[in-house]
């Protein structure tokens, strides 16, 4: 038998120039052809036992998905990646691959990985341009009720998988869109909320309700919940942002990346004056922090029409959590890099004019196993800015913990949960997602999504706790 030729470079795909896409909100990827999917589908080296799957919270069948597309089977491999991952054009699209399935490809350790996340794009994205998505077959009911806190990715993930279980599932969104932070977090460029809708509507399309504008905590306690449906599974994310406690953070266009976002993507601020969305657009925005939330902001604050955006980061290149990806298309894009800096005050008159700063050199490591950055004494400057927007993390909203007394909760706000079932505290009540981990990305929640999917099954068969 022949031996297979490698291909040692991932498939291209194209993107729009950066020139063009700063000026627009349209998705950067155009994704792959069919061609294009079938070649790099065949890089695959087929392992005995691929260690792809792995590195999937999920579990996605990646060596099977990945062979059926080989053979230009798009419709076996959609239905396959669906089994046990209810949004696949999301997850194709903000999964950190580096580090989990493609991170363990085989052919990783000499050449590019497989394009996984490039493939689980394609064959969603072909699903849906075949027409209305097929409804998978529900069992009958079983007469169990199950409500889901949160349409965010978590409580996307269990309400799937309960209703293809023969469950009464019913969402509480507390806004007036499904799809938390894929909708309020992520910009358009980068998922374009007409898939965040296709994938809600599908997974409604198996029975389960979705109730919008309902504030659990106040229209609803989790104990009136609890007279009503055998189950309650917490999907809330991290919603309150952390700021940095330093002198002028309340001055006017001062933002959390949370606000900014939400008013450029969940209220349109970017399609003004169709949306009269109040945001200030900056000509200098300097956005604070080094993840993918940070990355977005300062690409926003492009598209919003900013001279200059500028990352400010405490640490280096090399200890930046964002995706390589996501770096990447910010620096194309113009947005520039200001490392080992840490911000000490922000200045202005009513409206913020400069941040001040303290240049860093990196210690040892800390808990975080990333070098600790260190202040250099007197080595204070200041950075023009009529905008900053803090992106420095996030944790829980309080509201359904203070008003569920028996409910424990941790450090920073987050809700205790057993990780082999995602229980938490009270009784007949499981969490999962930002909610019990505080800020992580999306296939993580999904992945504890599945977990608690399958506890919440035995609990509602065998009511043991």
């Amino acid at each position: 038998m022949a031996k297979k030729q490698i291909i040692p470079t991932k498939t291209p795909m194209l993107e729009q120039p950066p020139a063009e896409r700063i000026r627009n909100y349209d998705e950067v990827p155009y994704g792959y052809t069919p061609e294009q999917a079938i070649a790099e589908a065949r890089r695959c080296l087929e392992c005995q036992r691929p260690s792809c799957t792995e590195g999937c919270p999920v579990g996605i069948d990646i060596l099977g998905f990945i062979r059926l597309i080989a053979n230009g089977d798009f419709r076996g491999a959609i239905n396959l990646v669906k089994e046990t991952d209810a949004l696949p054009a999301m997850t194709g699209r903000v999964c950190p691959q580096e580090e989990q399935c493609e991170g363990k490809c085989a052919l990783a350790k000499k050449f590019e990985p497989v394009a996984i996340g490039r493939l689980e794009r394609f064959v969603a994205d072909w699903e849906a341009a075949q027409g209305p998505l097929p409804i998978p077959e529900i069992p009958p009911p079983t007469g169990k009720k199950v409500a889901v806190v949160g349409s965010g990715p978590a409580g996307i993930t269990v309400a799937a998988d309960l209703a293809r279980k023969g469950h009464d599932v019913t969402i509480f969104e507390a806004l007036h869109e499904a799809g938390g932070v894929l909708v309020y977090g992520i910009p358009e460029f980068r998922l374009p909320k007409a898939i965040v809708r296709r994938e809600v509507d599908y997974v409604c399309s198996m029975g389960v309700k979705l109730v919008k504008d309902f504030v659990v905590g106040m229209a609803a306690t989790v104990d009136e919940l609890l007279e009503t449906y055998d189950a309650v599974f917490l999907g809330t994310g991290a919603g309150l942002p952390w700021f940095l406690n330093i002198p002028g953070e309340n001055l006017n266009g001062v933002y959390s990346a949370n606000e900014y976002l939400t008013r450029a993507n969940l209220m349109k601020a970017y399609r003004f004056p169709e949306y009269d969305t109040p945001i200030v657009r900056g000509q200098r925005v300097a956005t604070i922090g080094g993840g993918n939330v940070a990355m977005d902001a300062a690409r926003t604050a492009l598209r919003l029409g900013a001279e200059q955006s500028v990352i400010i980061y405490r640490r280096s290149l090399k200890e930046m959590p964002a995706r390589a990806e996501e770096i990447h298309h910010a620096e194309e894009e113009g947005v520039q890099f200001m490392m080992l800096t840490t911000p000490v005050a922000l200045h202005g008159n009513g409206w913020v004019k400069e941040i001040e700063c303290l240049r860093n050199e990196l210690g040892e490591p800390d808990a975080s196993g990333r070098r600790r950055p260190i202040p250099v004494k007197d080595s204070n400057f200041r950075v023009p800015a009529d905008v900053a927007v803090l992106a420095i993390g996030q944790s829980p909203n309080p509201l359904i913990p203070k008003t569920t007394p028996d409910l424990t909760v941790g450090k920073n706000g987050v809700v205790i949960v057993d990780e082999k079932t995602m229980k938490t505290s009270k009784r007949g009540v499981f969490a999962g997602g930002d909610v019990a981990t505080g800020g992580a990305t999306v296939i993580l929640a999904m992945g504890q999504a599945k977990i608690a999917a399958r506890a919440i099954e035995q609990y509602l068969q065998t009511g043991e706790w």
